[in-house]
């Protein structure tokens, strides 16, 4: 028997994504953005109400979107709860370390060791952020034979029906080769 719930975001897995970009000054910010991923090949898409990372986007033009991790739960949860508008530099605040992506306009984060760097294709009125993938960069600690590797990575997703973080690392099976058995 099925239970129906009606309209819930309740996709699983939901990424935690953090979005980094600089202020007109260069000062850097973070939002944690949980309804977004990827749009095409080379596309991602965050759907965001408005914010000071919105106002910022329209300035700059770029950002970088990471993705939480285990031993970032606690920073990460605040940059969602936390506004950039009310609270100046919360990435100071959060004790987070950042620089310079070499591709885009756009801060990454020590503290986060894979980003998506892109540059802003648009940002409609609805709040549709639509973003070009200019490059991936990842920390090597986390790479096996130049791959990353879930378990190091230690990515967490959202869980929107019960408010939690889930870590998201054990593999229960291959992609586009479990499947030919039944072909």
């Amino acid at each position: 028997m099925r239970k129906n719930f009606g309209v819930k975001t309740w996709i699983y897995p939901q990424p935690v994504l953090m979005l980094g970009t600089y202020d007109e000054k260069g000062m850097p910010n973070l939002m944690n953005a949980a309804w977004g991923g990827i749009y095409d090949y080379d596309k991602v898409e965050v759907n965001l109400a408005s914010h000071k990372t919105t106002d910022n986007l329209l300035k700059t033009k770029a950002f970088t979107l990471s993705i939480a991790t285990k031993s970032t739960v606690k920073e990460s949860d605040y940059f969602g709860i936390v506004s950039g508008k009310k609270t100046y530099n919360k990435v100071e605040k959060a004790g987070f370390h950042h620089f310079k992506s070499e591709f885009v306009n756009a801060p990454l984060f020590k503290e986060y060791p894979l980003s998506i760097e892109c540059e802003m294709i648009s940002l409609g009125e609805d709040g549709r952020l639509v973003g070009k993938i200019i490059n991936v960069s990842v920390d090597e600690s986390i790479l096996t034979n130049d791959k990353i590797d879930p378990k190091k990575l230690e990515a967490i997703s959202f869980d929107p029906c019960n408010n939690n973080y889930l870590l998201v690392s054990e593999i229960v099976g291959h992609a586009f080769k479990d499947g030919l058995g039944i072909k």
